[in-house]
């Protein structure tokens, strides 16, 4: 059996389409429809049901589902199983918006510099997506929000910077923080996501309590809509705000209670523990790139990079 006709399926089942699957897998439709016949024709069952665009996997298919993403996944780990350094083949990485544009980059050069056998896969998400797509073994590791609770026996953390909240307005002004917050529209950082937790606790220890404009888990969209002139926000210092922050002036608020907490989280056991640590390394070592901030943007706050040392990396393996 092909494990690509496997791999088609999976993608087909997760994605909803056969369209869908096809621009993931970079093929055409008909090409995924004849994988997936072929597979059928070769088990005895049928796996899909075609309603209108969308494909539905039959329960034969749910049944054997777990099964294939196994056999996918032990294939991917044969050209690792050749490399005695552990340091060849696929690693899916996810991560949340704010590491794509701020950590992740200069942590992917340096990764491939050292191992150019591993190819990085990249899976954008929430902190509360990509912990359950640990959870679910989509992905190998993830940069995301320490989330708000205990992790399990079966995951393992490493910290990777403590950002502190920081209040963004379109311009200086000789009112208080919590003043402004009262007076102008408020954009908040959507309180459901993990992040979104410390402006909250900012606001209720203060007696705040203004009308959100809007509701979102989108920093670089927030700080645009500041610089737009939409109204004030209360969010983390994220590695590589400088790229978004243009002519918006940020204030510290000063008390590391409110900093958001950025992990790299894997699992305890992991086929690939090598890549996992050399991502650790690189994480801890590789600094975001800096725009040079327009004049008009005060000196910004610094997000206290956490000393994640080489043994911290090492635990990580388990």
């Amino acid at each position: 059996m092909d494990t690509r006709y496997l791999k088609s399926l999976i993608a087909v089942v997760e994605s909803g389409s056969i369209a869908h699957a096809a621009r993931i897998e970079g093929l055409t439709a008909a090409a995924v429809s004849q994988r997936i016949l072929a597979l059928e024709r070769q088990l005895g069952f049928e796996l899909l049901s075609r309603v209108g665009h969308a494909a539905r996997p039959s329960q034969a298919c749910l049944g054997l589902l777990p099964r294939a993403k196994r056999i996918v996944r032990e294939t991917a780990l044969l050209a690792g199983d050749a490399d005695v350094g552990g340091l060849t083949g696929q690693l899916k990485i996810g991560a949340i918006s704010t590491v794509l544009t701020g950590l992740l980059p200069g942590a992917l050069r340096a990764l491939t510099e050292r191992a150019p056998g591993l190819k990085p896969v990249i899976v954008p998400g929430t902190s509360r997506s990509l912990y359950q797509a640990l959870l679910s073994g989509d992905v190998d590791a993830a940069i995301l929000v320490a989330p708000p609770f205990e992790l399990p026996k079966a995951l393992r953390a490493v910290s990777l910077r403590k950002e502190p909240l920081v209040f963004l307005s379109q311009e200086k002004s000789s009112a208080s923080i919590p003043a402004q917050l009262q007076s102008q529209p408020y954009i908040r950082y959507d309180p459901d996501a993990w992040g979104g937790r410390h402006a909250e606790e900012y606001l209720a220890d203060h007696g705040l309590k203004p009308t959100p404009l809007v509701d979102l888990d989108a920093l670089e969209t927030i700080a645009m809509l500041v610089t737009g002139g939409l109204g004030v926000s209360l969010v983390p210092y994220w590695s590589g705000f400088e790229q978004w922050g243009h002519k918006c002036a940020v204030s510290q608020i000063g008390n590391d209670r409110y900093d958001r907490e950025v992990a790299l989280i894997s699992p305890a056991q992991t086929d690939r523990p090598n890549m996992i640590s050399a991502l650790c390394e690189a994480l801890a070592t590789a600094q975001p790139d800096r725009a040079n901030p327009p004049s008009t943007c005060p000196e910004p706050p610094q997000g206290r990079q956490l000393s994640v040392s080489r043994s911290h990396c090492e635990s990580a393996r388990g």
